[in-house]
């Protein structure tokens, strides 16, 4: 079983018991994350896509450490012009563990419902709110 995944801006292909390094993530060492925005989901052959996410599937990771690769030069010349610039970094990695992929996931969906009811009702408050300061605008 494997999943196509977006993690921090990038799409990986993971499967159970795989080590990633990804670009640094802001979880600490140790602590486990997951990653909903699954793309594509094999199981044995049994294919599901996305538009663009599977609903309900997720990756569970667990940060094994944080580092940096390797340096990285960035030379820049104009022949014949005596232009020259030397420049470096060395670009922040997390690895992660893949501890497993969850096909489906009824919580998750039952959290989203919550959070897109309370942006319901603060949109109802800003509306009225709106058009109060509409009206004076219009006498001046």
């Amino acid at each position: 079983m494997y999943a196509i995944v977006e993690i921090a801006g990038q799409q990986f292909k993971v499967s159970k018991d795989q080590k990633v390094y990804v670009h640094r993530l802001a979880s600490e060492e140790g602590t486990k994350v997951s990653f909903d925005k699954v793309l594509l989901l094999d199981d044995n052959g049994n294919v599901t896509l996305g538009a663009p996410a599977v609903e309900g599937a997720s990756v569970e990771a667990k940060v094994l450490q944080h580092l940096k690769g390797d340096k990285v030069i960035v030379f820049k010349k104009k022949r014949r012009k005596g232009y020259k610039k030397k420049n470096g970094h060395r670009q922040s990695f997390t690895q992660i563990l893949i501890e497993g992929i969850v096909a489906a996931g009824a919580k998750k969906k039952a959290a989203k419902k919550e959070v897109e009811v309370e942006v319901t009702e603060t949109a109802e408050e800003v509306k009225p709110k709106a058009k109060a300061t509409k009206k004076p605008k219009t006498e001046e």
